[in-house]
């Protein structure tokens, strides 16, 4: 076992070397983690964020989409750094089309990131979670799992399921491990910008319209929602979802 596991907690953080994920990934150091973060494919992302990060923070390559290879990671990771504390279930897939244009593997790719892979990783880690006597796992899901949109019927699908899921596991994983839903509203990351084009003013301003506080978030705002999330102060909240939103959907 790595000698930093004795010091330091233990959190794992799927897609934690860009965007939210590596928000998530910087805040949970500086709370005094030892962080593993997992990345399917962007080595260049993950070199920037071993270099930006403090000592006690480990990037893995791990497509968390394919059971075996999830499973094999989680065993590696709690042979050669201990029993996370904290699990985040961030990383996540996006194919839209039409519905009527969507093919099997479109439809599989999402539903095998978004909502297979959080099963897949915390049903190999909650043992020895529980054995540990405890800890928090967070779900990253989206406002499309709860209002749905155009073009999206397999990421929308994906994350309505994550929120049920999240919830079965707050029942049977209960009283020793706690599980939460995070869900960002519109968040200022690289892939939104590129999505959304919010880079452009006419673009924002149409965005501000239907959000109360007149703004998009940031990724620090996400992770201060982590922190609270995983905290003692919400020692008391499993099963629930967190929107991080502005107020975008408080209807």
């Amino acid at each position: 076992m790595n000698s930093l596991s004795s010091a330091k907690p233990l959190a794992v953080v799927t897609g934690g070397t860009k965007g939210i994920g590596l928000s998530f990934s910087q805040r949970l150091t500086e709370l005094g983690y030892q962080v593993v973060a997992l990345f399917r494919h962007d080595k260049g992302a993950a070199e920037t964020a071993r270099a930006m990060l403090p000592d006690g923070f480990t990037a893995i390559p791990c497509d968390v989409s394919v059971p075996s290879a999830a499973r094999h990671t989680a065993a590696e990771i709690l042979r050669d750094h201990g029993t996370p504390r904290v699990l985040v279930n961030n990383a996540g897939r996006n194919i839209d089309r039409p519905f009527l244009e969507l093919t099997d593997d479109d439809w599989h790719t999402v539903l095998d990131a978004n909502l297979s892979a959080p099963f897949y990783l915390t049903q190999a880690f909650a043992p020895a979670m529980l054995t540990a006597g405890g800890g928090s796992v967070v779900n990253v899901g989206a406002t499309t799992g709860i209002r749905p949109r155009f073009n999206g019927a397999n990421y929308c699908a994906s994350k309505a399921g994550l929120l049920h899921l999240t919830k079965c596991l707050a029942l049977e994983l209960a009283p020793t491990i706690r599980v939460n839903c995070l869900i960002p509203g519109m968040i200022d990351t690289e892939d939104m910008q590129m999505r959304c084009r919010t880079a452009a003013p006419e673009h924002r301003d149409s965005m501000f319209t239907g959000i109360p506080q007149g703004r998009i978030g940031s990724p620090d705002e996400m992770a201060s929602a982590l922190e609270f999330m995983i905290g003692d102060a919400a020692r008391y909240i499993t099963g629930q979802k967190l929107i991080v939103d502005g107020g975008q959907f408080m209807w």
